[in-house]
């Protein structure tokens, strides 16, 4: 199964990825602060809250964009099936 994901709503994410920044992992814009991070946080138990105070140079925004996007790929995979 394959999921096509518009260009435009990857370049609306607060997210940059960059060779030299974190080797290339894809880091919310304007930090050095791995997306990833947001989701093992939260696996791990922690708040939104939590993480944000963590990580104080990622704003609610950015979080909750990120969060968004997951949700509405993971529902466009459910149409898809």
């Amino acid at each position: 199964m394959s999921l096509f994901i518009e260009e435009q709503e990857l370049n609306r994410l607060p997210v940059t990825i960059d060779q030299d920044t974190m080797s290339g992992a894809p880091v919310f814009q304007g930090t050095r602060v791995p997306v990833d991070a947001l989701i093992t946080n939260l696996e791990a138990g922690l708040t939104l809250d939590e993480f944000l105070e963590n990580f104080p140079s990622v704003s609610r925004d950015q979080a909750l964009q990120i969060l968004e996007f997951s949700k509405s790929t993971l529902l466009k995979l459910a149409h898809k099936s």
